[in-house]
């Protein structure tokens, strides 16, 4: 007995020592794979950037070292990062074209419009672009159609069909748990409470994103149509035929492609235009080999460029316990725009702001920074998808604006939804209240007992419209507007930047390059650089949040299920979680 008992300790420790040898091992492997994948790439004579356009993009990239195991630069994919690799692209003369490799790419259309524009920049030094793909999804077929050859698999789909917007509404949902929202507003056109207590979009809500969709289009179409010789005409009935069921042939006739191919195939086209021989290789570089291509050495003042992206908050916490890991904490912003304005080293900054706004309370602390931020050097905003109503907020004091076409912005208004969970507590649990107080509102939003009364509403009604008329001044005294000229454009009214630039929203169409360009004119700096803020997390930091940002198990089989179903239990057992002063975009728009 004893000398089995031996036996087992003996075999319990030599498994416990081969996991601590074998982890050992696989963290060094992972150190070593991230160690050769910063290093400094060479790039060989009639090389080609391959693109990948598939998966989301965000404003900022980061690491994802799983990615060295996968290969999936989708993963980790930044818009900062792709319009860098195809500047080095551009100006590196062993860099002789793009080849974009297409897919299900999932993204809002002004990043679309930017990765777009920093493409036919990049046709203009006389190099090529080269797509291919199996599917295109509408999004990855506007950015590919810039393309000196767009290419199909023979049986490939291009998912054309125009823009529609679908907001869900979760009234009756709601209703069947108990449960229904107190609500006061600002602005007719402050749709966002609507979800929680309609049934379907009010007229206000219908005209704003009818006329910002139809915006969105027609930049998409104009620009396609002068890519590909096709009349916006011809676009339009195209969607309408919904190109994704019909034949592969049919695309070849419309003009929507050039070619179609299997993917082996491709090779030849592009050693043709490369003028290499047949059994020649192609040197290829992905977008990870990009980002380790070295720059031109340049010399001069920094301008910073400051990314802040997601829903506003003022704690975290809030954000991430339900698994949102994108969004803008005033604190931590303040902090850091407060550090770049002591910092003499930087001499500009551009906020690359890609929001939808949120907590009121939070864009009034930030819109303070930024007001702090330019009386000491220029700030120029950088808008992406989004920069609507508490992001417009904190965009308002900037020194000028710089917004893509079809970026949506605006959304000056404010709005509280406060659950009243007294229907699901009293009368379908038969939880019950009594109370004792001292004044005459020591119990108020307490809605677990009770919905508001009259005078709760209105008192709560009053606070809210002293946030408006606030947010209103703030945008009055940022852009040098009256009040009175604001409350025309205001009401909570959603406004596509073609339409901003002609209210005084925002100063300038374009993307990042052009702000950071303004940045430096108004800083008078004749050379600079620039250099991102935040800075990027640690890759062991990455990698540890890469295997637990997709939240519990159960959570994950939840969404699995449900699907787009899932949204609607999120909304519930969150809705309590935000604070009650909201200033966002109308709520889970969905723009397709």
């Amino acid at each position: 007995m004893k000398d089995f008992i031996k036996s087992v300790l003996a075999t319990m420790v030599g498994i416990f020592g081969f996991f601590i040898v074998m982890g050992v091992l696989t963290m060094m492997s992972i150190i070593g794979m991230v160690a050769s994948s910063s290093a400094a790439q060479n790039v060989e004579e009639n090389s080609v950037f391959v693109l990948n356009l598939s998966g989301t993009i965000s404003d900022q990239g980061t690491d994802n070292p799983l990615s060295l195991f996968t290969g999936d630069d989708s993963q980790s994919t930044g818009l900062n990062n792709i319009l860098s690799a195809i500047k080095k692209a551009k100006t590196n003369d062993d860099i002789k074209g793009i080849y974009i490799e297409a897919g299900a790419l999932i993204t809002n259309y002004a990043t679309l419009q930017e990765i777009r524009n920093a493409l036919a920049d990049f046709r203009k030094s006389g190099k090529w672009i080269v797509a291919y793909g199996d599917y295109y999804t509408q999004g990855a077929y506007y950015v590919a159609s810039v393309a000196n050859k767009v290419y199909i698999n023979p049986k490939g789909i291009v998912d054309w069909h125009g823009i529609g917007a679908q907001t869900m509404f979760y009234k009756d949902f709601m209703a069947k748990f108990g449960v229904k929202c107190e609500v006061v507003k600002v602005g007719t056109f402050k749709s966002a409470t609507e979800t929680f207590t309609e049934e379907k979009m009010s007229d206000a809500n219908r005209l704003q994103t009818q006329t910002f969709i139809n915006g969105t289009w027609q930049n998409i179409c104009t620009a396609v149509s002068k890519s590909r010789g096709i009349s916006i005409d011809s676009l339009n009935s195209y969607a309408d035929s919904y190109l994704a069921l019909q034949s592969t042939e049919m695309l070849m006739k419309a003009k929507m492609v050039d070619g179609m191919m299997y993917s082996d195939k491709v090779k030849d086209a592009v050693k043709k235009m490369m003028k290499l021989e047949k059994d020649d290789d192609i040197a290829q570089l992905t977008l990870n080999d990009m980002l380790n291509v070295k720059d031109e050495k340049v010399e001069g003042d920094k301008i910073a460029i400051y990314y802040a992206s997601g829903d506003i908050v003022q704690d975290p916490k809030a954000a991430t316990m339900f698994g949102n890991n994108n969004y803008i904490a005033s604190r931590k912003v303040c902090k850091d725009l407060e550090d770049l304005m002591n910092d003499d080293d930087v001499k500009a900054v551009v906020v690359r702001i890609n929001s939808g706004g949120g907590d009121a309370y939070a864009s009034e602390q930030m819109w303070h920074q930024m007001s702090e931020l330019r009386k000491v050097k220029p700030v120029v905003v950088s808008m992406g998808d989004y920069a609507a109503s508490g992001a417009y907020y904190m965009s308002a004091p900037a020194s000028w604006i710089v917004a893509q076409p079809n970026t949506l912005t605006g959304s000056i208004g404010i709005f509280a939804v406060i659950p009243d969970f007294s229907g699901l507590v009293t009368t379908k649990l038969g939880v019950r209240f009594d109370e004792v107080k001292t004044n005459r509102h020591s119990t108020f939003g307490n809605l677990m007992a009770r919905p508001f009364n009259a005078e709760e509403t209105a008192m709560l009604q009053a606070s809210v419209n002293r946030g408006y008329s606030l947010f209103r001044q703030r945008v009055a005294d940022g852009r040098h507007l009256t009040i009175e000229s604001v409350e025309k454009i205001a009401q909570g009214r959603v406004w596509l930047a073609t339409d901003a630039l002609n209210i005084k929203l925002v100063d300038q169409l374009g993307g990042i390059d052009d702000a950071v360009k303004k940045a430096a004119e108004l800083a008078k700096l004749k050379e600079y650089y620039t250099s991102d803020y935040p800075a990027a997390a640690s890759w062991i930091d990455n990698l540890l949040n890469s295997m637990t940002s997709s939240g519990t198990y159960l959570d994950t089989q939840l969404r699995q299920t449900l699907g787009e179903l899932y949204q609607p239990f999120t909304v519930l057992r969150s809705i309590d979680k935000r604070e009650a002063i909201q200033a966002r975009i109308p709520y889970a728009i969905s723009i397709k």
